[in-house]
């Protein structure tokens, strides 16, 4: 583990599990597969999603559905854009992040503008908070990161967008925990998929997405050293007082659906999820 005296503040970021219905039943996840390079989760696939920017106006609603469609290509505005603008929409942000700092930051601040007049305005309403995940005090680098969920729109298919994300993959949450190695899936994206395994539709997702809005404690990691492997204790994990290093987080009462033993393992750079058992969610209505 890194030294904590090597640790940063958390960047605001957020982070979107688009969703998509599945005929004749079920649904999938749509995941980017960030570079080999990337300072961050290299290599991993991952949900669409980033740091925030100056220009979001400090809302994560407003950085996920910005990180979408930067990241993803798919566009949530309140009023219907055509393909063409979409198209060319994302073509200017993805050429300016590729020109330098400068050049990102004000298309940004172009895009931000444009979804407010011909777009309507970010249509924050369609994403559902789902999780909040701080990367562990231990690491130099370091991410304050809502999760979000949200439904794929009508007419609308993602990419991935050859520059900080190189490949993508559409999976169902049961095949995705089968392939988690092959995925490199990190902990927040293995824990989900534990979670959304457990919600057999869209309708179920966003129904306990509904019933979680009122219960996002931080999720905040810390990590300790079994056997020479790294493992990462949830809060919520009977050793994580005891043995964690690092910052903890400060929760007056665990949220329902955080009970027993929850933490994650490296071995041969693949995270497992070692977790207890504990009852599925309620079924929508």
């Amino acid at each position: 583990m890194t030294s904590p005296a090597a640790s940063a503040a958390p960047r605001p970021a957020a982070s979107v599990i688009l969703l998509r219905r599945r005929d004749p039943g079920g649904y999938e996840v749509f995941l980017v597969r960030r570079r080999r390079g990337a300072s961050f989760m290299a290599s991993a696939f991952v949900f669409p999603g980033g740091g925030a920017d100056a220009t979001d106006g400090g809302d994560p609603r407003v950085t996920a559905a910005r990180e979408l469609f930067e990241e993803a290509g798919v566009l949530l505005t309140g009023a219907p854009i055509d393909d063409a603008t979409r198209a060319r929409w994302r073509h200017d942000v993805l050429a300016a992040a590729r020109a330098g700092a400068d050049a990102a930051t004000a298309a940004t601040a172009a895009l931000h503008a444009a979804v407010t007049g011909p777009g309507a305005g970010w249509a924050t309403a369609a994403l559902a908070p789902w999780a909040h995940w701080i990367t562990p005090s231990v690491e130099p680098r370091r991410f304050d990161t809502r999760f979000f969920v949200a439904e794929l729109p009508p007419g609308q298919e993602p990419s991935f967008d050859d520059h900080e994300t190189v490949d993508q993959v559409w999976v169902a949450p049961a095949e995705a925990l089968v392939r988690a190695g092959e995925l490199a899936l990190p902990p927040p994206q293995l824990r989900t998929f534990w979670e959304l395994a457990r919600l057999p539709g869209v309708d179920d997702v966003l129904a306990e997405a509904g019933r979680r809005a009122g219960e996002l404690a931080p999720i905040l990691p810390r990590g300790v050293s079994d056997d020479g492997r790294l493992t990462l204790l949830l809060p919520w994990d009977p050793d994580y007082h005891q043995r964690g290093q690092g910052d903890a987080a400060s929760w007056s009462a665990p949220p329902r659906w955080a009970t027993g033993r929850s933490r994650f393992t490296l071995v041969d750079r693949t995270w497992s999820h070692d977790v207890a058992p504990t009852p599925a969610p309620a079924p929508a209505r």
